[in-house]
């Protein structure tokens, strides 16, 4: 089968979760069909040459469309002006739209797949069988940060919220595929057959994300893109309140917050027992770094990848509700699940305080990963879901 793959981003480095989870699924695709690429680039540092090096060896062809910043400023305009989305603004340029469809007349593919409803646009006209990954619920990630940011940018988020729920509903009627990282994610979406969109979760790389024995200096972990508001959003919630009252009773406990560009207040939150790293070369150093990972997210969507590697990695784990949901951990068994800053500082302490606890978590979380969470078992069906659509099949019998 021959898929044209279309995404907002250049899928190298693995710094973010849409990019980790599209090299995933094009190397696993690329066992069986012939990939043929198509990533849209609106930031300048992108190491262009390694970029490509990375993906040629899964794809046919590769081809990267720049976004250049007055374009960019002059499609978010227009798409406040039209009541689209921005961010559907953002990665929306008539040029790039012009050379995809001569991508896609080209290459002549069995079907069409794009991941998140940025580039949703850019396939609404394609009159070939086509799917779109959700990914996660872009409109239920704008509500949370409106919960929490202050006004006018609540404002902002609000109403990015109500044109991205038009825009998800609009979507689903658009594409014959569409598929989502989890069951909660999919039963947000706001249309009423949103049970006929297919759940692929993600997977973890269980060889590279592997228990080691290195020395620990650290007792707790954070991980994460920095730069992304959940991620400050936790950072803040981490250092303001949740440790606050782990030193009350354990004043030596430290913290690790590493991960891609962090933003200033994430930078601000350094001290003599918070070390903020920003990028590391190797994410696994951070992991094996630390006695306890920690993911307190309060805002966001879909499934955090850096519970799977810190679980794959042997952490024993502590996250919110709300994280937990599409992850699906037995709580209290294979991860500890808390909401509140006194009850998450009370399982820091209890998982750093007693080791057969800790110990016992690590072994539970790392086989409930082995168990469910596998990058080729979750492409595999993905794989039957497009060749299904390419085949003439509806979405609805995609789905069972």
């Amino acid at each position: 089968m021959k898929i044209f793959v279309l995404l907002s981003r250049i899928p190298w480095p693995l710094e973010k979760g849409d990019k980790l989870r599209a090299f995933h699924q094009i190397r696993c695709l690329a066992a069986q069909h012939d990939i043929y690429l198509c990533a849209l680039n609106a930031q300048a540092n992108v190491d262009i040459q390694q970029a490509y090096k990375a993906l040629q060896p899964y794809c046919k062809s590769v081809t990267f469309v720049r976004l250049r910043p007055a374009g960019i400023a002059w499609n978010v305009l227009k798409a406040i002006v039209s009541g689209k989305p921005i961010q559907v603004g953002y990665f929306y340029n008539s040029k790039a739209n012009k050379t995809i469809r001569q991508l896609i007349q080209t290459h002549r593919p069995d079907v069409v797949y794009g991941q998140l409803l940025r580039v949703a646009a850019y396939l609404e006209d394609v009159p070939l069988p086509k799917a779109l990954d959700y990914q996660d619920v872009f409109s239920q990630g704008m509500a949370r940060r409106a919960n929490v940011a202050a006004w006018p940018v609540s404002l902002i988020y609000k109403l990015e919220f109500l044109r991205l729920r038009k825009y998800e509903r609009r979507a689903f009627d658009i594409f014959d595929l569409k598929t989502i990282i989890s069951a909660t994610d999919r039963d947000l979406i706001p249309h009423p057959s949103n049970h006929e969109i297919v759940v692929i979760p993600n997977g973890v790389d269980q060889q590279f994300f592997a228990p080691d024995d290195q020395p620990r200096t650290f007792d707790l972990v954070f991980t994460g893109n920095m730069a992304y508001p959940p991620n400050v959003n936790a950072a803040e919630f981490l250092v303001h309140e949740i440790m606050p009252l782990v030193w009350a009773r354990r004043p030596q406990t430290n913290v690790l917050i590493a991960g891609a560009t962090p933003d200033r207040r994430v930078k601000a939150l350094q001290s003599n027992l918070v070390h903020v790293s920003g990028w590391l070369d190797d994410i696994r150093d951070a992991y094996r770094a630390a006695r306890v990972f920690i993911a307190p997210m309060r805002i966001g969507t879909g499934l955090q990848n850096k519970l799977l590697e810190a679980m794959s990695m042997g952490l024993p784990c502590i996250t919110t509700p709300l994280a937990h949901q599409a992850l699906g951990g037995q709580a209290g068994i294979a991860i500890m699940v808390a909401q509140q800053a006194d009850e998450l500082a009370n399982a820091v302490l209890e998982l750093l305080q007693n080791p057969e606890k800790a110990a016992a978590m690590s072994s539970a979380g790392q086989d409930f990963v082995k168990r469910n969470y596998h990058w080729e078992s979750a492409t595999r069906r993905l794989a039957e879901a497009l060749s299904a659509i390419a085949a003439g099949k509806t979405s609805d019998e995609t789905s069972r």
